[in-house]
């Protein structure tokens, strides 16, 4: 019977697959975690206490049928397990590895509220879908029927992708249109690898070409196409660019060189790990080896930022924040794997300048206008804001200049201002400067243009990009089949 397989919370423990030693991790951009054996997988997976009411599924941005594929793993029944896991999810083997899942799935388990210690569902996840694709399972993309119309994608991150995932598996022609000359948005040159290996995604990118879908890479739109030349070349258009206008820091001595922005930092380190030439990384720029190196900010691509500092060979790395551990909004996996590999966190840190140039000690000519250091302001909790999270206060007197030769600002992401950008007209935007779409659909302003993930909600996780634009493609055949109807009439 399933249930003999299952609830084993009170006997077996926790136990998350191998994590490499800080010391051998750290000199590479390889994955920390080992996978799961076939018999540790089934064993964790039967940790799961099957609620009648999964906390789990419910916190889920996708509401993946979790309970289902603990069960299924658990009973050796893995083909099954992957079946059910890929029915709500896209990039299950991506969501596996870079999810906050100590914020969603397991941080809502009940067997953790109880004193048991969550089951491992990332891990569990990701072990699945890897194993499909060794299997054979992960089945070519072959609609059962072509359909005329065509969709038009701005963006090939995992929104866009998602949805022309789902949209060619109605035989819908699909069309996706990006600026890099890869696919894969953040994922590929956002997210390090040690994260997320960049074969991971380079599997799922072949996997959409094979099944039709058509890239246009190395594609500005307003520049190499325009807006209205893509309109008028399909039937619909999604916008999926994601958000990429760097929030930045205004703050004397900002303009100093060796102060750069995360997504340069990020970007120019993964296209070092797929063998480009990147004259910035080569010339120094945005090579953080044998240099003291500050990182401003506290969520997930400053966690980033900091482990790859650490991976390139900082003299020492630095985060700082200015609250305190517990209000971050990073992920605390990401923290303590941060620490274990050499981080150095300074909490309820602001920053209110820069030195460098004339501020900074005698230096060679060619380095007087580098960055020699941050002017750091120390800071205290006072009370909760309207999000009811506490508001930083600055101590008096307690500045202090923090030493760099690199400093990394990953404050977050602000939308770029598509209607001026595009030269479009009619295309309404909130107040933030995010596309305007209705909630459900992702329709926006203009007839059959739908948007979908970061550029409507704004910066945000993975995983609701993929549930945006999931979302978005069922909206967009609905609209389609309406067309179709009216053409019948």
């Amino acid at each position: 019977m399933a249930g003999q397989k299952m609830l084993k919370f009170v006997d077996v423990k926790r136990d998350m697959p191998e994590k490499r030693p800080p010391n051998l991790r750290s000199e590479d951009f390889k994955e920390i975690y080992a996978e799961y054996a076939t018999a540790k997988a089934e064993e964790q997976a039967s940790r799961c206490s099957q609620c009648g009411v999964p906390y789990c599924q419910s916190h889920c941005p996708l509401h993946n049928n979790i309970p289902d594929w603990l069960r299924m793993t658990a009973e050796g029944r893995l083909q099954e397990a992957y079946e059910i896991s890929q029915a709500t999810n896209t990039f299950p083997e991506i969501c596996g590895r870079i999810c906050p899942q100590d914020r969603l799935c397991e941080g809502n388990c009940v067997i953790e509220q109880s004193g048991h210690g969550t089951v491992t569902i990332g891990s569990v996840e990701k072990y699945i879908t890897d194993t499909a694709f060794e299997e054979g399972w992960v089945k070519p993309i072959r609609p059962a029927t072509e359909r005329p119309e065509s969709v038009g994608i701005i963006g090939a991150g995992p929104g866009g992708l998602a949805a022309a995932d789902m949209l060619r598996r109605q035989g819908v022609q699909v069309t996706v249109y990006d600026r890099y000359d890869r696919g894969g948005g953040l994922l590929t040159y956002g997210i390090p690898g040690f994260k997320l290996e960049k074969d991971v995604v380079m599997k799922r990118m072949a996997q959409l070409e094979d099944g039709g879908v058509e890239f246009v890479l190395n594609c500005n739109v307003g520049e190499d196409i325009s807006f209205d030349a893509i309109r008028g070349k399909h039937e619909a258009v999604l916008i999926a660019t994601g958000v990429y206008k760097t929030r930045a820091l205004e703050a004397p001595g900002v303009e100093n060189d060796g102060i750069v922005r995360a997504i340069d930092y990020l970007t120019a380190s993964n296209r070092k790990s797929f063998g480009d030439d990147v004259e910035e990384f080569d010339s120094g720029e945005l090579n953080a080896e044998g240099k003291r190196v500050v990182v401003i900010g506290g969520g997930d691509t400053a966690m980033d930022c900091v482990r790859t500092a650490i991976r390139q060979g900082a003299e020492s790395v630095k985060c700082l924040y200015r609250r305190d551990r517990v209000n971050m909004p990073g992920s605390q996996r990401e923290v303590q794997n941060a620490e274990e590999e050499g981080v150095e966190f300074v909490w309820l840190s602001a920053p209110n300048g820069f030195a460098g140039g004339a501020d900074g000690p005698a230096r060679a000519v060619e380095m007087a206008n580098s960055v020699t250091g941050v002017k750091v302001q120390k800071m205290r909790l006072g009370a909760p804001d309207a999000t009811g999270r506490q508001m930083p206060e600055l101590i008096e007197g307690s500045d202090y200049v923090e030493d760099a030769d690199l400093v990394v600002q990953a404050l977050g992401f602000e939308p770029e201002d598509l209607p001026k950008l595009w030269g479009v007209d009619g295309l309404e935007v909130t107040r933030w400067g995010t596309v305007k779409a209705e909630f459900t659909t992702g329709q926006t302003s203009l007839d059959g243009v739908f948007a979908a993930g970061d550029i409507v909600r704004g910066a945000s996780l993975v995983v609701w990009a993929i549930k945006d634009g999931r979302d978005a493609a069922e909206a967009i055949m609905e609209y389609l089949s309406q067309g179709a109807s009216v053409a019948a009439e």
